[in-house]
């Protein structure tokens, strides 16, 4: 039986799971977690301590088809203008909580599209942020840019304000599939952004492309690769297109009779992982590629390779918050969402608290199943080790659960005393792997394909 063949004997192209970029999933998070808690887990930071901070922005000139992400199209700076007012108080308040000396680790502007804010508003909401807490020396500041809404204005103020990290999306250069998700956004376009943010002494810059978009055949995904290639990104994520209508409803303008099949969308990620590969790229996890330059590829060397929201990372704080309408945050005791309309999230801030709604405490096995999940997606390796010196369980309880796992999988994975490991051709399996570690109900509608 050949590998594609035992893959789908598997169940690998019809599986719909998490991508676990949190354990337990957002969708298993409830309503006992609020603002009360939030502000607990906050103030429970210890004094000097560095954090992690994640701005949302969820605004879009126009909204992209195939984006299932929580925005709200613009074309009037009016609510845009109002919003960062409530970001600049939430950070005040957020400010009013910390305790002293906190530092900044990481610093994530997304969205939507942050790049829509006008240069004074970046300088003011990246002031508001120094306010509250200060650049560390190493301080890494990344933000999403979108081509079709960035100039040389607007990156002056992003660079002035200590931005080190450049994110463009790209999706697809080829014009009959931007045209089919909404989302045009020309080679040349994307080029000259890139060229500009480096003239800035940006040299960090990042990539997202997709697979499995309407019309993608393998010709097709190897030309959008070998014009991304030729930008020299240091960081490509290669996402697997999430069709999921029922959920985003602009979705339904995307034609899903030229969406590639799932046999097909394994197909469409080899060729884009051969030809990053074969350019001198690192794989990184399931999805994501680096130079070897890059501190991405340095911790997944050193097994530091961590994973969160925004996908793989090398941030070591373990307080990431998240500000703004939807936001999440993560701490060592659980996660906290904040509400996703603008206009709760707003009289929330107005009144002087936090817009908490839902989130989730860790308890029992939790963080145990979560660090085994993160070791998968981030290493395709669980090391008994650490697991038994890290939690509570037993070395023989631990191999036992590590086999009835793999007895889930036809024997491709491996169990030893050293611990479970998924092999180069088991890796399409990683997620579906990792659910199988997910103690959790599930209800598949709202996950993307497993491939």
């Amino acid at each position: 039986m050949d590998t594609k063949a035992q893959l789908g004997r598997l169940g690998l192209f019809d599986a719909r799971v998490p991508r676990y970029t949190s354990y337990p999933t957002a969708p298993h998070f409830g309503k006992s977690v609020g603002a009360g808690t939030f502000a607990g887990w906050i103030g429970a930071i210890p004094e000097g301590a560095r954090i992690s901070l994640y701005v949302h922005v969820p605004f879009c000139r126009r909204l992209c088809w195939f984006c299932a992400c929580r925005t709200q199209g613009t074309q009037s700076d009016a609510p845009v203008i109002a919003y960062l007012e409530t970001l600049k108080a939430e950070l005040a308040l957020l400010g009013k909580h910390l305790p002293k000396g906190v530092t900044l680790s990481r610093l994530h502007w997304g969205g939507g599209t942050p790049t829509l804010l006008k240069p004074s508003m970046m300088t003011d909401l990246a002031g508001a942020i120094r306010e509250v807490a200060p650049f560390a020396p190493e301080t890494e500041f990344s933000v999403e840019i979108d081509p079709n809404e960035i100039d040389g204005a607007r990156l002056d103020a992003l660079a002035a304000a200590g931005m080190t990290r450049a994110s463009i999306g790209v999706q697809d250069f080829d014009p009959r599939i931007q045209e089919s998700i909404g989302r045009r956004q020309s080679f040349e376009i994307t080029r000259d952004a890139a060229l500009e943010i480096r003239a800035r002494g940006i040299t960090s810059l990042n990539a997202d492309i997709l697979f499995g978009l309407p019309h993608q055949t393998g010709g097709r995904i190897t030309m959008s690769v070998q014009k991304l290639l030729s930008l020299n990104p240091d960081r490509v994520a290669l996402y697997g297109y999430a069709h999921v209508p029922w959920m985003a409803k602009r979705q339904q303008l995307i034609p899903s009779e030229a969406l590639p099949s799932p046999q097909q969308r394994l197909d469409l990620f080899e060729t884009a992982r051969r030809l990053f590969v074969w350019d001198g790229y690192d794989e990184i996890g399931i999805d994501h590629f680096a130079a070897p330059s890059d501190n991405l590829a340095r911790v997944q060397r050193q097994g530091r390779l961590r994973r969160n929201f925004q996908g793989y990372t090398d941030d070591p704080a373990d307080v990431l918050i998240g500000v703004g309408a939807s936001s999440i945050s993560r701490f060592p005791q659980g996660y906290a969402q904040n509400t996703s309309a603008t206009g709760l999230h707003t009289g929330a801030i107005r009144a002087g608290r936090f817009s908490t709604v839902r989130g989730h405490a860790f308890s029992g096995e939790d963080l145990m199943r979560g660090r085994i999940i993160e070791a998968l997606m981030c290493d395709f390796n669980v090391r008994s080790a650490e697991i038994c010196e890290d939690h509570e369980i037993s070395p023989a309880r631990l191999r036992a659960l590590f086999e009835d796992v793999a007895a889930c999988f036809d024997g491709l994975l491996q169990v030893s005393d050293k611990g479970l490991a998924i092999p180069p051709e088991a890796r399409p399996l990683t997620r579906m792997v990792a659910r199988a570690f997910d103690t959790y109900a599930m209800d598949t509608a709202g996950h993307s394909s497993a491939i």
